[in-house]
């Protein structure tokens, strides 16, 4: 997932959104069925790996689709719908596939929830154009989108996109924030099993609970700080404002590990007073999060877009892969989960500090200067 963010920005700035988002799409598909065909270990694991690859062009397409689409005072807002999609699938999946596996086995559990991705494909392919090509498209909605000062014509390089402190604040802010979340997925069954008893055949409850308030925080967080621009505020004041309403909402996160297992608060138990904390931070993290993917259409035009969000969750990957490595170090030689929860609570803090020092006003990258 992580290498493949490498190319896949780069790819899809390269083919456009269109073409770009139906050839992932359909590794993507591909790959989650061919698990059905794996015989040996060796094979899953080539299976797992084109899986990776074509999911991490996903978000750049995404990201990329919603700075064609719309002008910047909405794209938070956008990026905050969208985003909750993967949420709403989270929630889905631990329902639906034990079902499929259980009833037609497990090898249709891969090749049903691959082939949703080819639906998908059936009507992105029509229906999909960019604005100025959209045959349905109005002038009134078409001016609209195309409300914003044009994008610089400069051919700009994906190593050249290297060069700007802009890339390297939204890099930063993927690898330090993302990180908590992957720690959240990986850890979270473990850290309820581990410090409340929960057993992990009904953990589901608590998880479809953490799941459902970060749908909430992902169109939260971007409504805010979209409502922000529409009544004057600078994008630099909107986006870092409603960032930082999101870091001060994952503080108490740090709470979780340390509440009592016999703990009774207004007649809340202990175990779902730690699964509201982590839903919040979770809510939270989402809304940080749309407004962070917003800041690469904000920084750059929309033909470099795509490989600064590559550049973006290629750091963001990795900083999960690090991360769930400190954890279970953590955890072996600690014995607890207080550090990882408190890294967890200020990670956010940090991140806003590094991007507000490298891009202090959120200004656009001069292409032309870098061409």
């Amino acid at each position: 997932y992580a290498i493949g963010y490498l190319a896949a920005g780069w790819f899809i700035d390269k083919v456009g959104t269109r073409a770009g988002y139906t050839i992932y799409l359909v590794v993507w598909s591909l790959a989650a069925a061919a698990h059905a065909l794996a015989n040996s270990a060796a094979s899953f694991a080539v299976a797992r790996f084109a899986l990776g690859v074509g999911e991490s062009g996903n978000f750049p397409a995404a990201i990329k689709t919603v700075a064609e689409w719309f002008p910047k005072k909405e794209r938070a807002y956008a990026t905050g719908i969208f985003n909750a999609g993967s949420n709403v699938g989270a929630i889905l999946a631990p329902a639906l596939v034990p079902i499929i596996a259980l009833s037609m086995g497990w090898r249709w559990a891969f090749i049903l929830t691959g082939l949703v991705g080819l639906v998908w494909v059936v009507f992105w392919i029509p229906l999909y154009r960019r604005p100025a090509e959209h045959p349905r498209l109005s002038s009134a909605e078409r001016a609209l989108i195309e409300s914003d000062p044009p994008d610089p014509t400069a051919k700009v390089s994906w190593l050249t996109l290297l060069r700007f402190r802009q890339t390297w604040a939204f890099a930063t802010g993927k690898f330090l924030t993302d990180s908590i979340w992957w720690f959240y997925l990986f850890w979270f069954p473990l850290f309820m099993a581990d410090r409340f008893g929960v057993d992990l055949k009904n953990i589901g409850l608590p998880m479809i609970t953490v799941y459902l308030l970060a749908d909430v925080g992902s169109v939260a967080g971007g409504w805010l700080s979209s409502r922000l621009l529409g009544a004057g505020w600078s994008p630099n004041a909107a986006r870092k404002s409603a960032m930082l309403a999101c870091a001060a909402c994952i503080l108490p996160v740090a709470l979780a590990p340390r509440i009592d297992p016999s703990a009774t608060v207004l007649g809340i138990s202990a175990q779902w007073i730690a699964v509201w904390l982590v839903g919040i931070a979770a809510a939270a993290h989402q809304g940080f999060s749309a407004n962070l993917f917003t800041l690469a259409s904000d920084m750059f035009p929309r033909k470099a877009v795509g490989s600064v969000v590559g550049i973006g969750g290629f750091a963001g990957a990795m900083g999960g892969f690090f991360m769930n490595l400190g954890a279970g170090w953590l955890k072996q030689n600690q014995g607890s989960y207080v550090t990882m929860f408190t890294i967890a609570a200020v990670a956010y803090f940090v991140a806003l500090l590094v991007m507000h020092m490298l891009a202090p006003r959120l200004e656009p990258a001069r292409i032309e200067d870098n061409s």
